[in-house]
C-alpha cells in the first residue's frame, strides 16, 4: 500500500474513517530523522496492505500538529478507530515500529 499524504481537508476520511489500523508521520522536510524514518515507513507500507501509513506535514498542517500537541519530531501516532493507541518521538527502527502496529 501507498504511503497517503494527510491534510485537514482529507484527516476525517483518510484517519478518522478508516477501518485499518493508522500510522501518522508528523514530519517536515528540513528534518534529518523525519527524512530517517520516511524510508522506513516506506517499506512497512509496501510490505503489508493491513495498516494505513500517512504522513503529516507539519509546516504546511499546523492545525493537525496543534491536535496532537506535536512537539518535537518526527512523532508517530498509531490509531485505531480514531483514538490514539501509542506514539512515539524521534527516529525509531523498523521493528519498534512493526510492534507499534500491533493494536
Amino acid at each position: 500500500m501507498s504511503i497517503v499524504t494527510v491534510t485537514k481537508e482529507n484527516f476525517q476520511k483518510e484517519v478518522m474513517e478508516s477501518d485499518k489500523v493508522v500510522l501518522l508521520d508528523f514530519w517536515a522536510p528540513w528534518c534529518g530523522p523525519c527524512r530517517m524514518l520516511g524510508p522506513v515507513l516506506e517499506e512497512i507500507a509496501a510490505a503489508s496492505s493491513e495498516y494505513k501509513i500517512c504522513k503529516i506535514n507539519v509546516d504546511e498542517q499546523s492545525e493537525l500538529a496543534t491536535q496532537f500537541q506535536v512537539m518535537s519530531i518526527p512523532l508517530v501516532a498509531v490509531m485505531k478507530n480514531g483514538t490514539v493507541h501509542s506514539t512515539a518521538v524521534g527516529f525509531k527502527p523498523k521493528e519498534y515500529i512493526e510492534k507499534m502496529l500491533k493494536v
